[in-house]
Formats: structure tokens, C-alpha cells, sequence
């Protein structure tokens, strides 16, 4: 059995407007630096493999939470909002005609227009998944998080989600002979440092 826990990267200019990023490289803001040089890996997780996105705001937070350098993994790059990226949920969900829809509402096969869809993320993190062989920490996004942690859980992205992804948490799930399961815990908080 191998844990398999994922953190969303520090907060963007891009999160704090309300923009969709998906693959745009938006780099941390300094606030968000000062926040994360506040805090370290929890115990029992500081030596294990370290993995990010390629994007640099995974990698910094990665860097910065645990003093090292991850190791780059494409597939954990987040889902792809095609046309939506840069825009506004809140702007795209007041147009009618946007093709907007709520989380709630998408089902696996939802697709923003030239994205992808979960369904999508799920085929490119699944192999990698299944390749692991030690436990990791993967710094990464919030929307290949959920695709993660909508499969652990058995959610098919209809209906209220049965989690929500705060940042300075780690989100864990087990890895077991092709099966996957919410751990117990499943949410480790990170470890305030001694200012």
C-alpha cells in the first residue's frame, strides 16, 4: 500500500482575481511566498518522494514547503481550460451562452471549449499513478486534485462534492494493487514553523 497525498500550490495574482489558470505559468505572489515560508512538511512525510506539476507555482510551493527541489511529472500539470483561461467562472456563469457550468454539474465528460475534460486528466494521471512504488507528496492544482480525489471517493462530479481543497493540507489517498481509496486520515494539515 503506498499514500499518495497532494497539496494545491500558494496563492497567484490569477486566484486572487478569480481567473481560471489551468496551464498558464502564473508564478506565486510575494504574499503567498511569505505565507508558505511559514510552513514545513508534517512528521512522517518530510523524507518521502517529492513530486510537482511542471508549472513553477506547484514547483516553488513544493521547494519552499520542504527545502528541496521536486521532481518534475508532466501528467500532474493541471486539467486544461482551453478558451476559459484567464477569464472569469463568475463572468463565464452570468452568460448564458458560455457553456459554464457549475462543478456539480459536469459529469466526466464536461470539457471547457478546447480543454479538457476530467475524464481527460483522469486517462493521463492514471498510468502514472499506478507507477508508483513509494509514498509521495505531489505539489499540484486544484482541479487534478479533484480528479484524484473524485475517483478515491467514488463522486462522478454530480451532485455536492464530498470534499474540499483547502491549501496548506496535504490530501491523502492509498494506492493498493490497482485500487484506490481515501486514507485515514485523509486531510494532514501542514507544520507551522517557529518564527
Amino acid at each position: 500500500m503506498i499514500r499518495f497525498a497532494m497539496m494545491r500550490h500558494g496563492h497567484t495574482a490569477w486566484n486572487r482575481a478569480g481567473q481560471i489558470q489551468g496551464r498558464t505559468d502564473i508564478p506565486l505572489d510575494d504574499q503567498a511566498r511569505q505565507d508558505l515560508r511559514g510552513f514545513g512538511l508534517p512528521p512522517g512525510w518530510q523524507d518521502v518522494d517529492l513530486y510537482s506539476s511542471p508549472l513553477d507555482r506547484a514547483f516553488e510551493t513544493a521547494s519552499i514547503v520542504s527545502g528541496r527541489s521536486p521532481v518534475i511529472v508532466p501528467e500532474l500539470i493541471e486539467m486544461d481550460w482551453g478558451k476559459w483561461e484567464g477569464l472569469k467562472g463568475v463572468d463565464l456563469k452570468s452568460d448564458p451562452n458560455s457553456g459554464f457550468r457549475d462543478i456539480e454539474n459536469w459529469g466526466w465528460s464536461y470539457c471547457p471549449p478546447d480543454g479538457e475534460s476530467p475524464a481527460d486528466v483522469w486517462a493521463r494521471l492514471e498510468p502514472w499513478l499506478q507507477s508508483l512504488r513509494n509514498d509521495c507528496i505531489s505539489v499540484c492544482h486544484i482541479g487534478t486534485m479533484r480528479i484524484v480525489l473524485a475517483k478515491a471517493y467514488g463522486w462522478d462530479f454530480l451532485g455536492p462534492a464530498p470534499f474540499r481543497i483547502k491549501r496548506n493540507r496535504l490530501f491523502v489517498v492509498e494506492l493498493d494493487n490497482g485500487e484506490m481509496r481515501v486514507a485515514d486520515p485523509d486531510i494532514v494539515r501542514l507544520r507551522t514553523l517557529d518564527t
